[in-house]
C-alpha cells in the first residue's frame, strides 16, 4: 500500500442517560469520561494492532484534539499533528445544540436520512461540501504512508463521497455515519482507492 489512511471519529462529548444534541463548530465541547475511555481504547487497539502512523491531520476542535492525542500517546514515535481546517465539523445553523427531536421537527425525517444516507445538507445547515470534498481529493492525490485523522461525524462522510470508486463501494454500507470512538480506513495502492473497513470499534 502505497497509502492508508485511518479515519477516527472522536469520542463522546455527551454521558450516559444525558441528552445528546447536534453540535457543530461552534461549540467546542471537550470529550466526557466515557469519551476519554474510547480514545484511550483505539490508542490500545491501534497499538496492538502495530499500527504505526507517519502522518497526523485532526479537527482544531477540543474533542478530536484530545482522541488524537490519546491515540499518539500509544505511538512509539507519534507524529505532530497538524490542524487541518476543513476536518472541522460542519456548521448546523439554527439546529445548532439542539436535541434531534427539535431538529427532525423542523426538517422531517426524510432530510435526516438523505444526509446520513446521502450527505445531502438539510435546510439551514452549513456543510461547504466543495471544500471538505477537495481536501480528502487532495489527499488521495499527494498523500503517502500511515495517516491518522481524526475527525467529526460530518467531515468524515465526505470521504467516501469524493471518488467513484470509493462512493460505489460505500454504497453497501447502511449509513454514511461513523458512530462516536469508531473508525474506518481506506487504502491507495497504484493509484486505486479501496474501502477496508467503516464505523468499526475497539
Amino acid at each position: 500500500m502505497d497509502l492508508i489512511v485511518t479515519i477516527v471519529r472522536h469520542g463522546n462529548t455527551f454521558d450516559a442517560g444525558q441528552q445528546t444534541r447536534r453540535i457543530g463548530a461552534r461549540t467546542d465541547l471537550p470529550l466526557v469520561a466515557s469519551g476519554r475511555d474510547q480514545a484511550q481504547a483505539l490508542g490500545k487497539s491501534f497499538a496492538e494492532q502495530g499500527l504505526l502512523f507517519d502522518r497526523a491531520l485532526a479537527a482544531p476542535l477540543r474533542r478530536t484534539r484530545a482522541t488524537i492525542d490519546a491515540i499518539l500517546a500509544r505511538q512509539p514515535r507519534a507524529p505532530l499533528v497538524e490542524s487541518v481546517d476543513w476536518l472541522t465539523e460542519i456548521d448546523h445553523g439554527p439546529d445548532e445544540g439542539q436535541p434531534d427531536s427539535h431538529v427532525e421537527a423542523r426538517i422531517g425525517h426524510d432530510a435526516l436520512v438523505a444526509w446520513d444516507r446521502e450527505a445531502l445538507a438539510p435546510d439551514g445547515w452549513i456543510v461547504d461540501s466543495d471544500r471538505r470534498t477537495a481536501g480528502w481529493q487532495n489527499l488521495w492525490k499527494t498523500g503517502s504512508g500511515h495517516v491518522l485523522i481524526v475527525t467529526s461525524n460530518g467531515a468524515a462522510r465526505f470521504a467516501l463521497l469524493s471518488d467513484d470508486r470509493l462512493r460505489d463501494q460505500a454504497s453497501a454500507l447502511p449509513s454514511l455515519k461513523l458512530r462516536t470512538g469508531a473508525y474506518g480506513s481506506i487504502t491507495r495502492e497504484q493509484g486505486d482507492l479501496r474501502l477496508i473497513a467503516w464505523d468499526r470499534r475497539p
